[in-house]
C-alpha cells in the first residue's frame, strides 16, 4: 500500500504474504509458457525474436497499420558475441566516499556512540550517506538511531544524490552546493545545506541544490538556504497527506497565479498550533543555515506573519474530516496585504 496515513493502511485488508503468493504464481506460469516454447531458462529466451509473433486480430485502426518487423529483427552475429549481460559492471563502490564514513561511524554503528567529523566534498561523490543509512537499517530497522549520533560536516560541491535515504540519526551538513536528488528518499535524518560562509551573495536569488530534491522523501528534515531547481519534492509522502507554509512576499502572486489549487485549499496561518510549528521550524532554520532572511522574519515576526499561505491538500483534509475551503477566500485576503522585502529593502 503505497501510503504513510495509517487511516489509509487500516483500509487495506492485504498482507504481505499475499504478495509473495501472487508472485509465485506469476512464476509458475512464466515456467508453462517457456515449456511450451522448449525453453529451460530465461537466459536461454533473451535474442529470440524468431519466437515472437505480431497479433493480426486487433481491429484498431491504428494497430493495422504498425509493422514490428524493425523491432523483431534479428541481427547476424557470431556466436561468441553475447546477447545478455555477460559480464559483471563495476560500478566504483569500492572507492565510494561513505567506505570512510563507514570507518568513522564504526562506534556509531555498533555502539550508539555520538561521533562527529568534518570532510571536504566534491561533485565526483555520490549518493553520499546512502550506504551509512543502510548499515543503520540492516541493524537497527526504521526505528534508526537517537537524534544527532552521526554529524558529518562537509565543505565543497557535492555529487549527485547527496545523504540519499538518509536514515534516522544522521544529520550530514554541507557547506557549498549539490547537484540533483538531494536527500531522495529521506527517511528520517537531518539534512541542511547553505552556501559557503564567506560567500557574499544573496543565498535566497542564486541556486543552491540541483533538480528533483527530496524526490520519494518519507520523513526526517531538510534545511535549504538557498534556491532548488525544478520538481522540487514531488513524489514524496507530502503530496496527499502534508501541509506546507509558502511565504508569499507578492501580496497575493502565490494564490492567483503560481499554485495549481485544483486539489490543495490555500488559507493564513492563524491556527495557534500551525504558528508554533511554523515558528519553531523557522527558528531552527535560523540556527542551522545562518539564513539573513530568517532572521529578518523573526525579527518582524507581527510583519512578517501575515504573508505565509497554509497549503491544505484536500485529500488530507478528506482522511481527516475537514470540510474543504470556499474558492477565493485567500485570493482576497492576500490581495489586501501590503507587500514586504527582505532586511535593506
Amino acid at each position: 500500500m503505497a501510503t504513510q496515513d495509517p487511516e489509509l493502511r487500516k483500509k487495506f485488508q492485504g498482507q504481505p504474504e499475499h504478495v509473495i503468493n501472487f508472485c509465485f504464481f506469476v512464476a509458475e506460469d512464466l515456467r508453462r509458457v517457456m515449456a511450451d516454447l522448449g525453453f529451460r531458462k530465461l537466459d536461454d529466451m533473451v535474442g529470440r525474436v524468431d519466437c515472437l509473433v505480431q497479433r493480426r486480430d486487433v481491429a484498431h485502426w491504428k494497430a493495422t497499420s504498425i509493422d514490428l518487423s524493425p523491432i523483431l529483427y534479428n541481427p547476424p552475429v557470431p556466436h561468441h558475441v553475447g546477447r545478455r549481460c555477460l559480464i559483471r559492471q563495476d560500478h566504483g563502490i569500492e572507492n565510494a566516499l561513505d567506505n570512510s564514513l563507514l570507518e568513522y561511524a564504526h562506534a556509531a554503528l555498533e555502539n550508539r556512540t555520538p561521533v562527529s567529523l568534518s570532510l571536504p566534498i566534491r561533485n565526483v561523490h555520490r549518493s553520499v550517506g546512502a550506504m551509512v543509512s543502510g548499515e543503520i537499517a540492516r541493524r537497527y530497522g526504521s526505528e534508526g538511531l537517537p537524534d544527532d549520533t552521526i554529524q558529518i560536516h562537509f565543505q565543497g560541491s557535492a555529487g549527485q544524490s547527496f545523504a540519499a535515504f538518509l536514515a534516522k540519526g544522521v544529520t550530514l551538513t554541507l557547506e557549498g552546493e549539490a547537484n540533483d536528488y538531494v536527500g531522495k528518499g529521506l527517511s528520517g535524518g537531518r539534512l541542511i545545506v547553505y552556501p559557503p560562509r564567506p560567500s557574499e551573495f544573496v543565498a535566497e536569488e542564486n541556486i543552491l541544490i540541483g533538480n528533483v530534491c527530496l524526490y520519494g522523501a518519507t520523513s526526517g528534515e531538510a534545511f535549504f538556504n538557498g534556491m532548488a531547481g525544478e520538481r522540487f519534492a514531488v513524489r514524496n509522502s507530502g503530496m496527499t497527506g502534508g501541509i506546507a507554509f509558502v511565504l508569499d512576499r507578492t501580496g497575493g502572486e502565490f494564490a492567483n497565479i503560481l499554485c495549481n489549487r485544483r486539489d490543495v485549499d490555500l488559507g493564513p496561518v492563524v491556527d495557534p498550533k500551525d504558528i508554533e510549528m511554523l515558528l519553531s521550524l523557522l527558528t531552527r532554520h535560523g540556527e542551522y543555515t545562518g539564513s539573513p532572511q530568517t532572521k529578518w522574519i523573526l525579527d518582524n515576526w507581527e510583519a512578517a506573519l501575515p504573508q505565509f499561505v497554509k497549503v491544505f491538500p484536500q485529500e488530507y483534509k478528506r482522511v481527516l474530516g475537514i470540510p474543504k475551503a470556499s474558492a477565493g477566500v485567500l485570493a482576497s485576503r492576500a490581495a489586501a496585504t501590503p507587500r514586504w522585502g527582505r532586511a535593506g529593502d
